[in-house]
């Protein structure tokens, strides 16, 4: 979509050529004579930055300035003055009322265009990072209340990401993989809503039956969020936590590299978590001796490089 801008400039030669600068450029421009008229369209044309003159008749640009920043809407809006003002104190009234930018006239068009693109590329982020987060509190609630369905596992799955995380900050992924990593920790164990409270709380060992019940949660999970685009990328973690190395686990068999390195990361951290708290079937192990598990199933449970790093992370 095109980024609309709202240009408020009281030369119309000026407004006219900018604003034909700016169309040439793919943006969507609402161009208007003053302040009054702007903070008017503000509303009706929400657009994703203002580009202001500040000398100008019925309501300047600091005026402007100060009215949108009361606004609600426009708290957060890129907001860039380009005015014959060049006093400093204009300079330093324009920053205590929050501008973002400020060009003095006669400008390039090119600088014009540089400080937009910065200010809209700050504001795709800042937005991209809100939509995250709050992507990731709905998931988070909705991963909590299967747990509290758990009566052993209460804390699971914020210690399994934070698990996760420290393995694979260590492991040098990037911030994407990262932020992928959140949504896959927070969500692996999902499809445990489909599993009935007597087997997903037996005190006792499950029957065959019944454990292949408790293992279709990998695929019921993966189902569930197939068609859900921004989690797309989550997905290994969710099916693939409980492959093995040796290919002796499920729901695939994968062996070694076959099995997606989400998958073979989240298994370590997991099974870590699983050993050292309360199950039904078992207490808690101390972490030492779990650490110790992790060493033994190296290269056979586990993928031996992932599990050694974990292994040292937690000794430290």
């Amino acid at each position: 979509m095109k980024a609309k801008i709202l240009l408020v400039e009281d030369d119309d030669a000026l407004r006219g050529m900018t604003r034909l600068f700016l169309e040439t450029e793919g943006f969507e421009v609402e161009a208007v004579r003053n302040g009054h008229i702007a903070l008017e369209s503000f509303h009706t044309v929400q657009p994703d930055l203002i580009i202001s003159d500040i000398g100008m008749p019925e309501m300047n640009g600091f005026q402007l300035l100060e009215a949108i920043r009361n606004c609600e809407a426009g708290a957060g809006m890129p907001f860039l003055f380009v005015s014959a003002y060049s006093e400093r104190q204009d300079v330093s009234h324009a920053r205590r009322l929050g501008v973002d930018d400020y060009l003095f006239k006669p400008f390039e068009m090119q600088d014009l265009l540089d400080a937009i693109e910065i200010r809209l590329s700050r504001r795709r982020a800042m937005q991209l990072a809100d939509t995250c987060e709050a992507h990731l509190q709905t998931v988070t609630i909705l991963a909590n209340s299967i747990e509290a369905r758990d009566a052993y596992t209460g804390g699971h799955v914020g210690r399994v990401r934070d698990y996760a995380l420290a393995l694979a900050q260590e492991l040098e992924w990037d911030q994407a993989a990262l932020l992928v990593l959140k949504f896959g920790a927070i969500l692996h164990d999902i499809g445990k809503i489909t599993i009935p409270d007597q087997v997903l709380n037996k005190p006792g060992n499950l029957s065959r039956e019944e454990l292949d019940v408790m293992r279709s949660h990998a695929e019921v999970g993966t189902h569930m969020l197939k068609e859900i685009t921004h989690l797309q990328a989550a997905l290994p973690y969710i099916r693939h936590h409980h492959e093995r190395w040796d290919g002796k686990g499920y729901p695939q068999q994968l062996c070694a590299d076959a099995i997606p390195m989400e998958g073979r990361l989240l298994a370590i951290v997991d099974a870590f978590d699983a050993m050292t708290t309360d199950r039904p079937y078992r207490k808690a192990m101390p972490k030492t001796q779990a650490l110790e598990r992790l060493e033994q199933d190296s290269g056979l449970h586990f993928d031996p490089v992932m599990a050694n790093v974990f292994v040292e992370i937690m000794r430290q």
